[in-house]
């Protein structure tokens, strides 16, 4: 067994390999120490056999190996691990044995070269992507930029030439755990002693990079926000070490707080620009019109709908009421006011004196708007695109039946009715003229539902009885004559 004692980098090491394999060594006959006194130059190697120096063999004049091969060695040696210069001459003495299988990745020493290379090629890139330098006080012997930075394998020098390439004469220093470089505008230098690492770190912001969180709050767009993708291309591990790093959690927290609904809507709508306004019916985009009901994508809500509900009743009915939309089973069976407010509906007309065979009913959207809810569909109020949408088909049934008599049955209905946002508090109890025909605005018999208590329902139940009495007295009067006098 042979002692060989080496500087901790790759000449060191490539010079006593050369050695050794000269003298024939296998991996098993070498015992492979590193120094840990200052490093010498790297050119530099010493070679200790447990011997006498000049006892020891001459060094091999070359060794030919891949340019794959050699990137591979050169990349693997800069890979953190205790074993790893012991490792590497396993793969140098395999290849000069003409083992060439050694420097694939079906093998298993070639599968373990690889990972450490790819490993070290990663750290690589991560160190330029992620070293932030900060501008310091002016100050005699001190570099004008810093940096802190703890990569995962010994690729300070690496950096530091990549940085000096690029960096011109400015002067700048980087500081690991391990080491430290220093760009003094002319020379790099590394230094080695482990306090450097510590002493010249600095925590104070200067007016760059001020300008730089403030342009990286600008650009961030939370409704984009794909966390795993984020962590994946940004470890958190690097985070502290990044100036913006403290702005990321809490710009995470605020897009799964709403924010990622909203964006950039704030910071668009200060933006200059002249607003023009249109009106929502305008703004609709241009369609054909559907043949049939059936056939209508005026808006989405067909997608999820079991079928298409039109109005049911005479065709020359006096009175026509008009709910919001079908609910489940009207969705289902594809008839209006047949579920649970269906049937409170019926006991309002009964009341008034009045039968369903008699009156006309309708709603102001065709199609079923739901969310699911378990295994339940629960009713979800129609917008006013669908209002807007689906208002042709209630505009023909108008023009079709012709009625003496509106009643509206809730705001949405009494929205569609008017065409515009109307709020039902307003007109309960109060008939209105709609183009010659009387209107009349009430509660829906779901809202008598959704009561409490019995009582409550009562009261609700009892209005909606009470506006149904007002219209048929309305429709009882002169069929010849409208609100206003004029001929119906």
């Amino acid at each position: 067994m042979r002692s060989l004692a080496i500087e901790d980098n790759f000449a060191a090491w490539r010079a006593a390999s050369l050695g050794a394999l000269g003298e024939g060594l296998a991996p098993e006959m070498i015992e492979w120490r590193v120094m840990q006194h200052a490093a010498l130059p790297q050119e530099q190697a010493l070679f200790d056999y447990g011997e006498a120096s000049e006892n020891a063999a001459a060094p091999a004049s070359t060794v030919h190996v891949s340019k794959e091969l050699a990137a591979l060695l050169q990349d693997a040696a800069l890979y953190r691990a205790a074993e790893r210069w012991a490792f590497l001459y396993k793969v140098l003495w395999r290849w000069q044995h003409g083992d060439r299988a050694v420097a694939s990745p079906a093998d298993a020493d070639g599968a373990q070269l690889y990972r450490m290379a790819k490993s070290v090629r990663r750290a690589k890139h991560d160190m330029i992507a992620y070293v932030r330098f900060r501008k310091q006080t002016p100050a005699a012997q001190t570099p004008e930029y810093l940096a802190w930075y703890e990569p995962d394998h010994d690729v300070l020098e690496w950096a530091a030439e990549h940085f000096a390439e690029r960096m011109g004469r400015t002067s700048w220093m980087i500081a690991t755990p391990r080491a430290a470089a220093f760009w003094d505008g002319q020379q790099l230098h590394l230094e080695q002693r482990h306090a450097l690492a510590g002493e010249h770190r600095s925590d104070t912001p200067d007016e760059a990079e001020a300008l730089w969180l403030a342009y990286y709050r600008s650009t961030f767009n939370p409704a984009r926000l794909n966390e795993a993708a984020l962590e994946q291309h940004m470890p958190v591990r690097f985070w502290k070490g990044l100036p913006e790093g403290h702005l990321i959690p809490a710009m995470i927290s605020d897009a799964k707080s709403g924010a990622r609904r909203v964006a950039q809507a704030s910071g668009v709508g200060m933006l200059d620009g002249k607003s023009i306004p249109v009106e929502a019916e305008s703004a609709q985009p241009a369609r054909e019109p559907p043949s049939s009901l059936d056939r209508c994508r005026r808006c989405d809500l067909w997608r999820n709908a079991t079928q298409a509900v039109g109005g049911s009743g005479p065709g020359d009915a006096r009175i026509m009421l008009i709910g919001e939309q079908p609910g489940d089973q009207e969705d289902l069976a594809g008839l209006p006011f047949v579920g649970p407010a269906g049937q409170l509906l019926t006991l309002a007309i009964t009341r008034a004196g009045l039968s369903r065979d008699e009156v006309y009913l309708t709603n102001a959207v065709k199609h079923f708007k739901w969310e699911p809810r378990g295994k339940r569909r629960l009713h979800k109020t129609a917008g006013q695109r669908e209002i807007e949408a689906c208002s042709v088909w209630l505009e023909r049934e108008l023009e079709t039946v012709r009625p003496a008599v509106i009643v509206t049955l809730g705001a949405t209905a009494l929205t569609a009715l008017l065409h515009k946002k109307a709020s039902l508090r307003d007109h309960l109890g109060a008939p209105f003229d709609v183009a010659g025909a009387w209107g009349i605005a009430t509660y829906h018999p779901s809202f008598a539902l959704r009561q409490q208590d019995d009582k409550a329902r009562d009261t609700i139940l009892a209005a909606i009885s009470q506006a149904l009495v007002r219209a048929r007295e309305l429709a009882a009067q002169d069929r010849q004559a409208g609100p206003s006098g004029k001929s119906n």
